[in-house]
């Protein structure tokens, strides 16, 4: 079994996305190539990345440890992107809650912004009776004043 190391990922570009291999198979991969291998179908591509110069050199067994170990790479670097995308996937979950907490705790503080606007106009209302309330108060203390001079 291989560990699972914590690895950046830089680029996952022309990499199997996780809900693209739904349904793979390792194993059935690999047969399938086995038989094609036993049926003299070789694959198109001659010039690839797969073995290096010398691998052209190596005997069977040799080339089959090789490709078990690239395999076993390949493996871990696929374990290493879904821990990757696992754990993204946990903090856009973190992410969506804290907004989702976000928002509520905005709507609540616009509900007591637009009552707390209410009672200001209702307070101004009552500030500008009660000074229009004064005003008539002022007038008849001036006009008993007079009456009593």
């Amino acid at each position: 079994s291989s560990k699972i190391r914590n690895v950046e990922v830089q680029s996952a570009d022309g990499v199997a996305v996780l809900e693209d291999c739904i349904g793979f198979s390792l194993a059935k991969t690999i047969s399938k190539a086995e038989e094609r291998l036993k049926k003299g179908v070789l694959p198109d591509c001659q010039d690839d990345d797969i073995f290096p110069r010398v691998g052209n050199e190596m005997g069977a067994e040799a080339q089959i440890r090789f490709l078990k170990a690239k395999l076993r790479v390949m493996q871990e670097d696929l374990a290493n992107m879904v821990f990757e995308c696992r754990k993204k996937d946990d903090e856009n979950q973190n992410l969506g809650t804290r907004l989702k907490d976000t928002e509520e705790e905005n709507s609540r503080l616009q509900r007591t912004i637009s009552l707390q606007q209410s009672q200001i106009e209702k307070y101004k209302m009552l500030s500008q009776e009660a000074n229009k309330k004064t005003e008539g108060l002022q007038q008849e203390v001036t006009a008993l004043e007079k009456v009593l001079q």
